[in-house]
């Protein structure tokens, strides 16, 4: 929840706060407010600096540096790396984490491009893409880039641990999981494997996001870019499969309304976000498919949707009590995980 100073005059007016202790309190907020990533135009400025400067060298790169040859895109990367390494320890040593977040992150998404760089000096590229290409086709011989990024990007992290440094590992790891199906698959292109592939790493990225954001929700969020990319390829791959199962179908809809309650108990949205596009997805396949001729669907449905929120609000009268009470049973890592969610 964010507090602003409407707030604290608000909790000043009703006796819960003297006017002294709401300025006092919003002067200290104010002061500390410069950590956390907020819709400022300062914070506009850092992110959308800092967007352009990491396009620049991967999704915006050009052939032009082609031209440069594989030693001079390894010297000219190392020399880009250099100057990110010193921006953060700078910009950390003098308490600005948000900018020295984004050189830190600019370091790692610096990487392929040295990879590739070094194995076109070294003579061993295997085919005639180019670098650019890295972030719109899918292939084997990128692994080694990930990879390379993936080491990196643990070391940065270690070392400077600054939440948007887990943006770059992220899309890295979503990467992987498309790479790793086409190497594993060769020439022959099989839809079904690689959506199998990517849902099932997909899986993998988003416990790992799991298992983060217990050991870190205290400190910062440093799950939100591994759960956005984790999902993302664990939903794409499992709406990518086919099936002409009903039951299959069912199953679908089932795990897109658990990813909604998940997200719902871990406060997190990007959950609900995929879960209520699927749920959606399946829903438009019984109005299209099974029950198109049916008078009673859409009456139906919408008898569901108005119970829903009947229960909603059934929900918010006793959630107290309830959450209590199944808080009680989680283990304790994840009740505290829980309440750190809802203290936000």
């Amino acid at each position: 929840m964010k507090i602003t100073r409407n707030h604290l005059d608000s909790a000043a007016s009703d006796n819960i706060i003297t006017p002294e202790q709401a300025d006092a309190l919003y002067d200290y907020l104010k002061e500390h407010s410069g950590a956390t990533p907020s819709f400022t135009f300062t914070h506009v400025l850092y992110y959308f600096g800092g967007l352009i400067a990491i396009g620049a060298m991967t999704v915006f790169m050009t052939l032009g540096w082609e031209v440069f040859g594989g030693w001079g895109i390894v010297s000219c990367s190392m020399i880009y790396a250099v100057l990110g390494v010193w921006l953060t320890h700078r910009f950390a040593t003098d308490g600005h984490p948000i900018p020295a977040g984004i050189c830190a992150t600019f370091v790692i998404a610096l990487t392929p491009l040295a990879i590739y760089g070094l194995q076109q000096g070294l003579g061993i590229w295997p085919d005639e893409r180019v670098y650019r290409e890295y972030h719109r086709i899918i292939e084997w011989h990128w692994l080694y880039m990930e990879l390379g990024a993936l080491t990196v990007g643990i070391i940065m992290a270690w070392r400077y641990r600054y939440p948007f440094m887990l943006m770059p590992i992220a899309v890295t790891l979503w990467y992987l999981s498309m790479d790793v199906a086409v190497m594993l698959t060769g020439e022959h292109y099989n839809v079904e494997f690689r959506a199998f592939i990517s849902m099932y790493c997909g899986l993998l990225i988003t416990l790992l996001a799991f298992w983060v954001d217990i050991r870190s929700r205290s400190q910062a969020d440093f799950a939100f870019w591994l759960y956005l990319f984790g999902l993302l390829a664990f939903w794409g791959g499992m709406t990518a499969q086919d099936s002409d199962s009903e039951l299959a179908k069912l199953g679908y809809f089932a795990v897109n309304l658990l990813l909604m309650a998940i997200g719902v108990l871990l406060t997190r949205r990007v959950f609900v976000v995929f879960g209520a596009l699927g749920s959606c997805l399946y829903l438009g396949h019984l109005a299209h498919d099974v029950f198109k001729d049916s008078w009673m669907f859409p009456i139906s449905l919408t008898f569901i949707g108005l119970m829903m929120v009947y229960g909603g609000v059934q929900w918010q009268k006793h959630e107290k009590r309830l959450s209590q009470k199944a808080r009680s049973t989680l283990p304790p890592s994840l009740t505290r995980l829980i309440n750190s969610g809802k203290q936000r």
